[in-house]
């Protein structure tokens, strides 16, 4: 399953939401009952499917908990995680703890980010999105890695 794209979104007062129409039935067709989110640095949540996600939970798990880094990374993954079933109207129900972090209120955007779909307030992917554009538009072409010059846009 791979996710793309990006679609404006409405939670309701309790938290609801619904993923847009193709992609929640991707995931229904999948199989995929359930999804893990979870918080992401950005200030963003992470969507991923429950297989996805335990490929990616088994890294975070592996890491050395005794380094400082490793143990901020399993705190914010693992601590935010949270196993979301759809209900019968096909909505996810985000914890009140994962709205808090992200800052999501009514509106949200979701963008497609290959095997996991990031979950952003509205206003706040807005402000960031013209950021990521003026940076890349800003980044002198030696400072761009070799992984990116590589890439045939």
């Amino acid at each position: 399953m791979f996710f793309r794209g990006i679609s404006k979104i409405s939670v309701d007062a309790k938290g609801r939401f619904s993923l847009p129409k193709q992609r929640r039935e991707r995931l229904q067709a999948s199989g995929v009952s359930t999804v893990v989110v979870t918080a992401d640095p950005a200030r963003c949540l992470l969507i991923y499917p429950m297989n996805e996600w335990q490929q990616f939970e088994a890294q975070i798990v592996a890491l050395p908990n005794a380094h400082p880094a490793a143990r901020q990374y399993q705190r914010l993954y693992l601590g935010y995680a949270a196993e979301i079933d759809f209900d019968s109207s096909g909505r996810l129900l985000l914890t009140s703890e994962l709205r808090e972090y992200a800052g999501i209120d009514r509106k949200a955007t979701v963008i497609g980010q290959g095997k996991k779909l990031e979950l952003w307030d509205v206003d706040r992917f807005d402000e960031q999105s013209e950021k990521w554009a003026d940076d890349l538009n800003q980044l002198p072409p030696d400072e761009v890695p070799s992984f990116i010059q590589e890439l045939n846009i």
